[in-house]
């Protein structure tokens, strides 16, 4: 009776999935530290509204990484490379990440928006080197048993990474300065760099083989791409991929602004949003879970799609009412409820589409495409977020980003009903490791 009331947590506590937690961790904190942190730093150092969402923009150096996943794949480190592929780009890009923050720890808005844009968009092209090998080494790490499970646990470290990492910023900004405050956060890069060390390379992991001239590397280049394109409904995919969270991104990168207008205090943030939405989080990404392992992946990504987009109209009640913090802690509550939920079903299915010989290439593409629609409309200094916002208040704004969010929705039950959704998975979603280790040999 005990042991089978225990069965439903065993999955949560293999050591592959505890690892998808700590790396999520740390691919979690780089993003706070240039987002919704960021954010409420230019506001309080009175950088006007286009200019903080013109910010946004440094997030699509998180876009461009496929350009620069296949180095990720294939060029060994040099001292380090000995310790394998995957383990040596985590400590290499944890090293960068934690330079980044110091760096954007020590520059002042006031004094420097140019210096902060740049120190902004070096932080995130470090984060985004680090989530290029964070990814491949989840994905090859955790069994195809394990991606849905193993997708939560990233979820949950990803939340709580920036939660704290962003908590932890506000807080101590309050109290010894923003710089104090960045800089203590780079710590959090530590948790993927030691379960590298502690697990070794990834038992799914596919190395190529051999030394390779000016061919193969071309090879190594084109070859994620034209795999993934080769697949029946592969341009289909790839567009839900681009517009499925254009309104969850709009929304969420400028929810700040939200706050600061309304008159809410970084202690109120902290508690209010970061507190309260952090629990929300952790409870969509339970349920989540059960979802999808009651309802199967396609029929509960569909149920998360509506969630995810309906949870954006709770922000324009938000500005109905005015500084309320019940009405903020519903808000928040609910989209994080929802975006949880989705943090468990969408990721596994986005994991799902790698080919093993090319899961740090593709999962780069794929994440990358996922927001990059949502971030260029939103960091637009003409017609962005900002301008948005200007014309149309908060109100219509938030009520125009759950409309965007419909074509997302009905693409994918599209693609549920014509099959397309069963031939877009790749061998990350079906291969064991002791398959692949055979195959191999």
């Amino acid at each position: 009776m005990f042991r089978s009331a225990l069965a439903p947590i065993g999955p949560y506590v293999e050591k592959e999935t505890l690892a998808a937690f700590a790396l999520g961790v740390s691919s979690g904190f780089p993003y706070a530290m240039i987002g919704a942190t960021l954010t409420t730093r230019l506001a309080q150092s009175g950088i006007d509204k286009k200019t903080v969402t013109a910010f946004t923009l440094a997030f699509l150096v998180y876009n461009f990484k496929p350009l620069w996943a296949w180095v990720v794949e294939g060029v060994r480190l040099p001292l380090i490379g000995g310790l394998g592929q995957r383990v040596s780009w985590l400590l290499f890009a944890g090293v960068l990440v934690m330079a980044a923050v110091l760096n954007l720890a020590l520059v002042d808005p006031k004094a420097s928006i140019e210096a902060t844009v740049v120190a902004a968009v070096l932080v995130g092209l470090a984060g985004a080197t680090f989530d290029i090998v964070i990814d491949a080494y989840r994905i090859e790490t955790l069994q195809p048993r394990q991606l849905a499970v193993g997708s939560g646990m990233t979820q949950y470290g990803w939340r709580i990474g920036s939660v704290m990492a962003g908590g932890l910023a506000l807080l101590v900004s309050a109290r010894l300065g923003w710089t104090t405050g960045y800089a203590l956060c780079a710590a959090f890069a530590l948790p993927a760099m030691l379960t590298g060390l502690f697990l070794g390379e990834p038992d799914r992991h596919r190395p190529i083989a051999g030394k390779r001239g000016i061919g193969e590397i071309w090879a190594s280049i084109i070859g994620p791409f034209l795999e993934f394109f080769g697949r029946k409904g592969a341009f289909l995919v790839l567009v839900f991929i681009l517009i499925h969270k254009i309104g969850d991104t709009l929304g969420q990168l400028t929810v700040r602004l939200l706050y600061n207008d309304l008159g809410y205090s970084n202690d109120e943030i902290a508690f209010y949003d970061v507190g309260i939405g952090f629990w929300a989080y952790l409870i969509g990404i339970f349920v989540g879970g059960y979802l999808y392992s009651r309802l199967g992946m396609k029929r509960s990504v569909l149920l998360s799609l509506v969630l995810m987009a309906v949870s954006n109209a709770s922000f324009a009640g938000l500005a109905v009412l005015g500084h309320n913090n019940l009405a903020m802690a519903g808000a928040q509550g609910f989209e994080n409820f929802a975006s949880g939920i989705g943090g468990v079903t969408v990721i596994a299915y986005f994991s799902m589409l790698a080919d093993l010989r090319y899961t740090a290439a593709q999962f780069a593409l794929i994440s990358a495409a996922a927001s990059i629609v949502g971030r260029i409309v939103t960091g637009n200094p003409k017609y962005g977020a900002g301008w948005m916002i200007e014309k149309l208040g908060y109100v219509d704004f938030y009520i125009f980003t759950t409309l965007v969010a419909l074509p997302g929705v009905f693409l994918f039950w599209w693609m549920m009903r014509a099959g397309l959704i069963d031939q877009s998975i790749g061998t990350a979603g079906t291969v064991e490791a002791e398959t692949e280790s055979k195959a191999a040999s």
